[in-house]
């Protein structure tokens, strides 16, 4: 059928890609054939499995395969030309949906230094426990439904938390949802629209980026340094591509880890105010943080910035709890788009997190938390420079180290080769805002404590 060449420099998944691809445009395979299954072509051309579902797996998100369970792979019937499809958009919404999908599903793997969560015993689980207890003793109504802006005694001590980190809002300028995921997708639904030019960080969180591609936003990448951000490329950016609003995470970025200093901080305002931009703030990871620091809120006190934080990271992710808050006008219609979309968030998840965060040991926990990931940062550095690897930054907070290694130049594969060892990883090209293969890698340092993974990686990166 067509040959691939493990010497390219083009990874062999897309290598598959493209040669179904020009089979099918050629008619060499017709519509309604079966392609062969996943072990056979993996066995025939002795690839990876785990790169043959990847695949596989694109071809069906492209609209040349059709998946039909306990049967395998079929060609499917295309009413348009591969010439006629928006390629990028399919490629890319495939991958970010691969790594959503495939981030839950495979916590089944033993190891998992490349997952974005924290083990439930580094979480608040007696204060959530305490909480449930307290909950289940109130004469609480379980039916009906709660406020559409959320409990609101949770929502006034959002207030006060936010008022400690000098950010001054009132209680009807906070908005509760189902987690941050909810929020930064109610803000990217109210403020983006197809073809609109959106910037984003580069590397950046994958569920955004899918999700500002989904609403059709033209994504513009803006380098990531140790410091925060290139600012000479973010100006050329902004002026180039006159963008409607910036999606960013200056503290403890997921996957750099990186901070954004203070000059920085202040430099984005200036453009946004310059150039007149919104900048949507995702804060998620302030509890991890052990040094007070200001923010974009802080600086601008939701004039230009929409502020979104959670709960999740450090109370419980099974309870989804996060948060909006902007100026009263946009925060008025996220509002409503709550109440379009889901009608209101669980006032139960609501109080079971409110009852957690004014339990008495919170903060003694949080303390202890940010301690306790002080030493992962230390003991994973030292691991992965002692293999060669060079790190982005090392924040020593928060959970993730951004690495490479000079002899990996496709992280991609790597990760597919790990699976097959029982480890996931995050594999660099998945955080991409262009989701081109990558050397990088993001490791989650709360999981690199097995020496199986750093096993796996001394022997790929020995020349």
């Amino acid at each position: 059928m067509f040959t691939l060449d493990p010497q390219s420099s083009t990874p062999l998944v897309l290598q598959i890609v493209a040669g179904f691809r020009a089979a099918i445009e050629d008619g060499s395979l017709r519509p309604g054939s079966k392609a062969p299954s996943i072990r056979q072509f993996a066995h025939a051309h002795n690839v990876s499995v785990f790169t043959v579902v990847d695949a596989y797996d694109r071809l069906v998100a492209q609209g040349y395969f059709a998946s039909r369970a306990n049967s395998g792979f079929f060609v499917k019937q295309r009413a348009k030309s591969a010439t006629e499809l928006p390629a990028q958009g399919a490629n890319f919404s495939f991958d970010s949906m691969w790594y959503s999908r495939r981030i839950f599903e495979n916590r089944a793997l033993l190891m998992k230094p490349g997952c974005g969560w924290l083990p439930g015993d580094w979480l608040f689980q007696d204060g959530v426990r305490r909480s449930l207890r307290s909950l289940a003793a109130d004469d609480f109504d379980l039916g009906g439904y709660g406020e559409p802006k959320g409990y609101l005694p949770l929502r006034q001590l959002v207030r006060d938390l936010l008022a400690e980190q000098e950010i001054a809002v009132t209680t009807e300028q906070v908005l509760l949802t189902q987690g941050s995921s909810q929020a930064m997708d109610l803000v990217a639904r109210r403020l983006v629209r197809t073809g609109d030019a959106v910037l984003v960080d580069d590397p950046g969180y994958p569920n955004l980026l899918f999700s500002l591609r989904f609403l059709g936003a033209r994504l513009i990448g803006v380098p990531r340094t140790a410091a925060g951000y290139d600012l000479a490329e973010l100006e050329r950016l902004v002026v180039t591509h006159q963008p409607k609003v910036f999606f960013t995470q200056p503290r403890l970025q997921s996957p750099t880890g990186s901070i954004a200093q203070l000059a920085h901080l202040h430099r984005v305002m200036q453009l946004a105010d310059k150039h007149d931009f919104l900048v949507v703030e995702n804060d998620i990871y302030a509890d991890l943080d052990p040094e007070p620091r200001p923010s974009l809120a802080s600086l601008d006190q939701l004039n230009r910035v929409v502020y979104i934080g959670s709960f999740s990271k450090t109370i419980s992710s099974n309870i989804r709890v996060g948060y909006v808050a902007a100026n009263p006008d946009l925060l008025e219609d996220l509002a409503q788009l709550k109440m379009i979309s889901g009608l209101t968030s669980s006032e139960f998840t609501e109080r079971l997190a409110h009852g957690a965060l004014i339990d008495g040991r919170w903060r003694k926990h949080v303390k202890g938390l940010r301690e306790r990931l002080a030493k992962a940062h230390v003991a994973t550095a030292s691991k992965l420079l002692k293999l060669g690897f060079e790190i982005f930054c090392e924040p020593k907070a928060g959970i993730f180290l951004w690495a490479r290694h000079p002899a990996l130049q496709d992280s991609g594969e790597l990760a597919y080769r790990a699976a097959e060892h029982d480890i996931l990883l995050g594999p660099g090209h998945l955080f991409s805002s262009d989701l081109q293969p990558s050397p990088w890698l993001r490791f989650n340092v709360i999981f690199c404590d097995e020496p199986a993974v750093f096993d796996f990686l001394a022997g790929c990166t020995r020349g």
